[in-house]
C-alpha cells in the first residue's frame, strides 16, 4: 500500500513530464521548507524557454505577490546553481488562480461540487477524451464527474489535463470565502 504522499503524487502528464519533472524534483525540497507546495511546473517555448511554476501555501492561506517573489528568488538561486535549462529562459512563479489546474488526487476531492474540464491522454473505452461536468470526487484513484451525458469515471493515471472551469458559482464561493481551503494537516 503506498504512503499517503505517494498516493497524492501527481502523474507526470498533469504536472509536466521530462525536464519539468526534473526541475520540480530540484525545487520541491526548498519550496516545502519555505511553506509552499508546488502545484505544477511547465517548461514551454523553443526560441526562448518559459518556466512556469504554480505554487500554493502549505498552510492553506492565500498566495500573495510577496509569496511569489520569495519563492521566485529561491527557485532562481537553485536553478542558477543546478543549471537544468540550456540557454536563456523566463521564470514565472504564480498562484494557481481561481480556475486552477487540478494536478493531485487531493485536488479532485477538495474541489468536488465545482465544474471541471478533464482530458485523458488516450481515448477511454467509450472513445472519448474530453469531458466537462461537476466533480463528484474520487473512487480510489478514479476521478468521478457528472456530465450532461451521465456520470463518468476516468482513472487519475490516464489524465493529461484537468482544471476548474471559471463559473459564477466558483467566483461567488471565492468571494464569500467558501473557496475550498487546502486541508490543513492534523497535528
Amino acid at each position: 500500500m503506498p504512503e499517503a504522499s505517494e498516493a497524492a503524487a501527481p502523474t507526470p502528464a498533469l504536472r509536466g513530464g521530462g525536464q519539468a519533472a526534473a526541475i520540480e524534483r530540484l525545487i520541491t525540497p526548498s519550496a516545502t521548507a519555505m511553506g509552499f507546495e508546488i502545484v505544477r511546473v511547465l517548461l514551454t517555448g523553443t526560441q526562448r524557454a518559459r518556466l512556469q511554476i504554480m505554487a500554493e501555501r502549505a498552510d492553506g492561506g492565500g498566495m500573495i505577490v510577496d509569496d511569489c517573489a520569495k519563492l521566485s528568488r529561491a527557485v532562481s538561486a537553485i536553478l542558477d546553481v543546478e543549471d537544468p535549462i540550456a540557454g536563456a529562459y523566463e521564470l514565472e512563479v504564480s498562484s494557481p488562480g481561481i480556475d486552477r489546474p487540478l494536478t493531485r488526487l487531493v485536488d479532485f476531492e477538495r474541489f468536488a461540487g465545482f465544474e471541471a474540464k478533464l482530458e485523458s491522454a488516450a481515448p477511454e473505452p467509450d472513445g472519448r477524451r474530453r469531458w466537462t461536468g461537476r466533480l463528484l470526487g474520487l473512487d480510489g484513484e478514479t476521478v468521478r464527474l457528472a456530465t450532461e451525458g451521465g456520470d463518468v469515471a476516468v482513472p487519475f493515471a490516464n489524465l493529461a489535463k484537468a482544471k476548474l472551469v471559471l463559473t459564477d458559482e466558483l467566483i461567488a464561493a471565492a468571494q464569500a470565502g467558501r473557496y475550498p481551503a487546502k486541508q490543513k494537516p492534523a497535528n
